[in-house]
């Protein structure tokens, strides 16, 4: 997803105003959604290494069932302040298999 930004710092006016980058990024966010339902599914281990795991797979389903009130501020502040720690939780993760 940050490869969506290029090297500019991210905006989120830009975010806004581009219906392709806003729809990137809500697809991006599904899929991460997705893949944690999955994974703590078939492991409880990582509910608690992977914390907001319950919050991903809810914002998951609120962009797939509820996409007519998807904020773009809510999606924003996600992509900002939550993807980066979820980010480093799975890299962790990661070293640590």
């Amino acid at each position: 997803m940050e490869s969506y930004f290029g090297s500019e710092p991210k905006n989120f006016l830009q975010y806004k105003q581009s219906i392709m980058l806003k729809r990137a990024v809500e697809r991006d966010l599904e899929i991460i959604g997705k893949t944690v339902n999955k994974i703590t599914k078939k492991n409880v281990y990582y509910l608690d290494k992977i914390s907001e795991s319950k919050a991903i797979i809810a914002l998951r389903n609120h962009v797939i069932h509820a996409y007519d009130s998807v904020s773009d501020e809510n999606i924003w502040s996600v992509v900002i302040n939550h993807l980066p720690k979820l980010k480093a939780e799975i890299k962790i993760l990661i070293e640590n298999v």
